[in-house]
């Protein structure tokens, strides 16, 4: 059996993990991926494949026809025969069947047990519920569960489950039809002419992205996608080195670091299991390393730890303490601090010129997570950082970095400081050549 595989799939052979979870959008062909990846392990050895959805009323909400299409394709008719209910590979004796996850009685359970490869389909749609029955009944050594989803809500179970903290035990990959070498000329034109006529619809049925919640949300998923499809380079001399330090809050939460020149981020990192020591000897690294203006250290929880120890070793003159909470620059229209780094990283985004975000995971979602309010007074808050973990089971910790590099209005005088002729010029309050 020979199949062509598409590289952005080739894990689902390869990889020895027990989660492949693959998402995207439209036409990333990840049904037909599945399907010839399962049809070639069942063919070259002995396995049970379960495909399940969480409610299988009849066989036609199944993927069979999927893979009896692809037998047929491939020219396997004579060495496997479809029965009403299961597929059976007839040299090997390899078996692929078919069930609903919610029919959880002593039968399915005993009838999935053994399953060596359990394929979710349409996995967005499985409840928490659903996946808590699932999980566990996968039991056998080694096996595997794959699953395929075009994303739909912001905190889908399956979702918060796997991909938000991925282990060592998990693979997530995004997969568009831009990824697929077979996708059609005719959907790639459906696509981009979706893209000039409705974009936010566009990045949810070709880029896989969820739907937006109900909610006023600050920062538009447009802005943050354009601003990562810029091409931008702002030289040494032409703007000034900021950083912005988030530092974890709780044991999930990662600490994460911003660089920022001008119109450009340079960088976004995040890193695990660091206390303030450590974090501190980091940021202590980047500075001799980077020579950074201003190292903007958030220290509403553990990084006033990090903040001391780098005023200890002589940083002081570097980094800069700001409190998420603290009264505002301009108090008459921003609640706190926070609102009002946030509210000048989205002016930032929308600036006439153009602004370069690197392709980091995670800074999509992070970016567009806090919603807006006004309060009594029509000054802007911000919906607080534990109602977004509340609700969508993340931390925005690479968006608070990038936000904390807004800390001051301007940094014209830290240009001037330098004491260096340079050629800039500031375009608004955040943009400057």
């Amino acid at each position: 059996m020979k199949v062509e595989l598409a590289r952005a799939f080739q894990e689902l052979l390869t990889a020895k993990v027990r989660y492949k979870l693959y998402y995207g959008g439209r036409a990333g062909g990840k049904s037909f991926a599945f399907a010839d990846a399962l049809l070639t392990l069942a063919t070259s050895k002995t396995l049970l494949i379960a495909c399940v959805r969480e409610v299988q009323n009849s066989i036609r909400d199944s993927v069979y026809k999927l893979i009896a299409d692809r037998i047929h394709y491939y020219g396997l008719d004579n060495e496997y025969r479809l029965y009403e209910d299961r597929i059976v590979n007839l040299k090997n004796r390899s078996k692929f069947i078919f069930k609903g996850i919610m029919e959880h009685n002593a039968q399915y359970i005993k009838s999935v047990e053994g399953v060596d490869i359990c394929w979710c389909e349409e996995a967005q749609k499985i409840s928490a519920r659903a996946w808590e029955i699932l999980n566990p009944t996968i039991r056998k050594p080694n096996a595997e569960i794959w699953l395929s989803l075009n994303r739909e809500e912001e905190a889908d179970p399956v979702w918060k489950a796997l991909a938000l903290k991925p282990d060592e035990d998990t693979i997530v990959r995004k997969v568009n039809y831009y990824d697929n070498p077979f996708c059609p000329d005719n959907m790639k034109k459906l696509a981009l002419k979706m893209k000039q006529e409705n974009f936010e619809e566009y990045l949810h049925v070709w880029e896989g992205e969820p739907r937006r919640e109900a909610g006023n949300h600050l920062i538009a998923r447009m802005d943050v996608f354009k601003a990562m499809s810029n091409e931008v380079t702002v030289p040494l001399n032409a703007a000034v080195l900021l950083a912005g330090v988030d530092v974890a809050r709780f044991g999930d939460d990662k600490t994460a670091v911003c660089l920022r020149r001008g119109r450009q981020v340079l960088s976004l990192q995040t890193f695990t299991k660091l206390d303030v020591v450590q974090v501190a000897h980091l940021i202590a690294g980047i500075i001799v390393d980077h020579s950074p203006a201003k190292v903007f250290i958030d220290v509403g929880g553990l990084g006033a730890g990090v903040y001391d120890i780098l005023i200890s070793e002589g940083f002081a003159e570097v980094v800069m303490a700001v409190n998420f909470g603290e009264r505002a620059d301009n108090p008459e229209r921003f609640v706190n601090k926070r609102a009002e780094m946030w509210a000048r990283l989205r002016d930032w985004l929308k600036s006439s010129l153009p602004v370069k975000l690197p392709k980091t995971d995670g800074l999509v979602e992070d970016l567009t997570a806090p919603q807006m309010f006004f309060d009594a007074i029509g000054r802007l808050q911000l919906e607080a950082k534990s109602e977004i973990k509340k609700r969508l089971g993340r931390s925005t910790d690479v968006g608070d970095a990038l936000a904390l590099t807004f800390a001051l209005q301007n940094v014209d005088f830290l240009l001037k400081a330098n004491g260096k002729n340079r050629d800039y010029a500031f375009i608004d309050d955040n943009v400057y050549l």
